[in-house]
């Protein structure tokens, strides 16, 4: 079939003839800004030599640099001489890590390690290793498609769950009188949750709070738990960062384990390996028994396969050399402890500082918190005047990191706050 022509004439150019026409994307709308990014951004633009960033969620070390550990440049040595492929890894992740990052959270001694019966995944750090685990339990979870998540949380948690297909809900937790746990109300709206229910679980340095139950009241909470018949999901973003003992944080973990729960973890190796970039997690269910298990790990594989085939692998060796490898292992130990112990460190001055400054208000909150993050009970015309007189950045909410303080800047920044607080600034 011959094709008409047509005068060349009344052929308008392609820029002309899409001129005025409505793209295809016109009607999406601009999302919100990123809290954190803003802070950020803000930060930069700033040109005081005072500045001071407070809202980065990666440590930094005593001089307020990104920091490499020895163990992560030792086990990169090694893995340079051992000249390694770059061929994909399974669906699940490279198995010694796997391995290894169970041992780690569960314990050595652990029965359901020593049986078999742990389904474990390599994951895109903790953030995937929650979606990983939102998408199962939406697609395979028997009772209701409802986590119910500490009030404050982490701000992905609630897309991460949402955009898995379950719906989330809150329950109390943080006590904005005491700035510390609400305990009561917390084991109240446990016992309130319909049956079955999932619950979310911060195993240790609760983000962004830095408000922890201690081992007697995890054991309250498991015992509620089990009462309830509720599921428990810990996110484990924080093992060894918190205390300086990778034991002491997993205790939570362990115990729910031993007391017989069949528990979902996601863990992340950004922090306590200093890994962000390079995205090291793990997901993984606590099973019946080696059949149970296998049958588990098979759906997690269909699950990941169209998200993104299979992990990343250079973090994945770097974890894993340090894990198996003794003297990287007490290399890392050492490591972990010096960060967490210099973040103590940070709380002791912060608080003693305050103190010593006649800060209106009491701040044994701060040392009461653990881990990276501290909600100070700054409000918001506090942190906003923070930021605009005395060039510090932080969350509205004040949040802030403790890494972010230092021997450089701890002075300044307590006297800032207490002039903050005090309304002299």
């Amino acid at each position: 079939m011959q094709a008409i022509a047509r005068p060349l004439a009344r052929i308008a150019p392609k820029h002309v003839r899409y001129a005025g026409s409505l793209s295809v994307w016109s009607a999406v709308p601009a999302g919100p800004p990123d809290p954190i990014l803003g802070v950020t951004e803000a930060f930069k633009a700033d040109k005081d030599p005072r500045k001071i960033n407070l809202g980065v969620g990666a440590y930094r070390d005593e001089n307020g640099k990104p920091y490499v550990l020895n163990a992560v440049k030792q086990a990169e040595e090694i893995l340079v001489a051992q000249n390694p492929d770059k061929e994909y890894l399974p669906i699940t992740g490279l198995p010694e890590f796997t391995q290894a990052a169970a041992k780690l959270a569960y314990g050595a001694e652990s029965s359901p390690l020593n049986t078999n019966a742990i389904a474990v995944t390599q994951s895109i750090s903790g953030t995937g290793a929650l979606r990983i685990g939102g998408a199962f339990l939406g697609r395979f979870y028997p009772e209701a498609k409802t986590i119910y998540i500490p009030n404050p949380s982490w701000g992905n948690h609630t897309p991460i769950f949402r955009d898995s297909g379950l719906e989330v809900k809150q329950y109390r937790y943080f006590d904005k009188k005491t700035v510390g746990l609400d305990f009561e109300g917390l084991k109240e709206d446990l016992k309130n949750m319909p049956e079955k229910s999932i619950v979310l679980l911060h195993a240790c340095a609760h983000n962004p709070t830095g408000v922890d139950p201690t081992p007697e009241q995890w054991k309250e909470i498991s015992d509620i738990v089990k009462e309830k018949k509720l599921f428990p999901f810990f996110d484990m973003a924080y093992q060894g960062f918190a205390s300086g003992s990778t034991s002491h944080d997993a205790f939570a973990v362990r115990h729910f384990v031993a007391e017989g729960h069949q528990i979902a973890l996601a863990q992340s190796f950004a922090k306590n390996m200093g890994l962000y970039g390079e995205r090291v997690g793990a997901f993984s269910l606590v099973t019946a028994d080696p059949e149970e298990r296998a049958r588990v790990e098979s759906q997690l594989k269909i699950v990941i396969r169209p998200m993104y085939s299979n992990p990343p692998l250079h973090g994945a060796r770097i974890a894993s050399t340090i894990l198996r490898n003794k003297d990287l292992y007490g290399l890392w130990e050492t490591e972990v402890k010096h960060m967490a112990g210099r973040i103590i460190d940070m709380r002791n001055r912060l608080h003693d500082n305050l103190v010593h400054l006649n800060t209106p208000g009491d701040w044994k909150h701060i040392t009461r918190q653990i881990g990276m993050f501290s909600f100070t009970g700054l409000t918001q015309p506090q942190t906003r005047a923070l930021a605009e007189k005395a060039h510090i950045y932080m969350t509205a909410d004040g949040r802030i990191s403790m890494a972010g303080l230092n021997d450089h800047n701890i002075d300044y920044f307590s006297e800032s706050v207490s002039k903050a607080v005090k309304g002299d600034l």
